[in-house]
């Protein structure tokens, strides 16, 4: 997978979420976000838009330490060319990120200079 890293230094790329409501999938951009250790987070909107199902709730802590309470909601999206279910958490800010959870187990590389990204599975260490 690829992606750009922007003018200010964010590390984006494109996501195809699939939803019950939208079975042909929808392509998100996504921030790539290594201090948010879930899978994904969605702006209300976004989750509105895909009309995605809600599944529960989960607790969360907030960047400035405040402890939450937030919606989750089930999805699938393509993931490395596998269709992959998961529960999006829903926010009130404005743009969708792309979390840990997803990265583990795969190399992410950002070439700063030519403002690019790949994702790949990690390459398997030798014993």
């Amino acid at each position: 997978m690829t992606g750009i890293a922007d003018d200010a230094g964010r590390a984006l790329m494109r996501l195809t979420i699939v939803s019950e409501g939208v079975p042909e999938g929808v392509n998100v951009h996504v921030w790539i976000d290594t201090g948010f250790t879930g899978e994904l987070v969605f702006p209300k909107d976004i989750i509105r838009q895909l009309e995605l199902i809600k599944s529960g709730s989960v607790d969360a802590i907030l960047a400035d330490g405040t402890p939450t309470e937030l919606d989750t909601f089930s999805c699938r999206i393509l993931w490395f060319e596998r269709e992959k279910h998961l529960e999006v958490i829903a926010n009130e800010g404005e743009t969708p990120l792309l979390g840990v959870g997803l990265l583990l187990g795969k190399e992410l590389r950002i070439d700063y200079t030519n403002l690019t990204l790949s994702l790949m599975p990690a390459a398997k260490a030798s014993p």
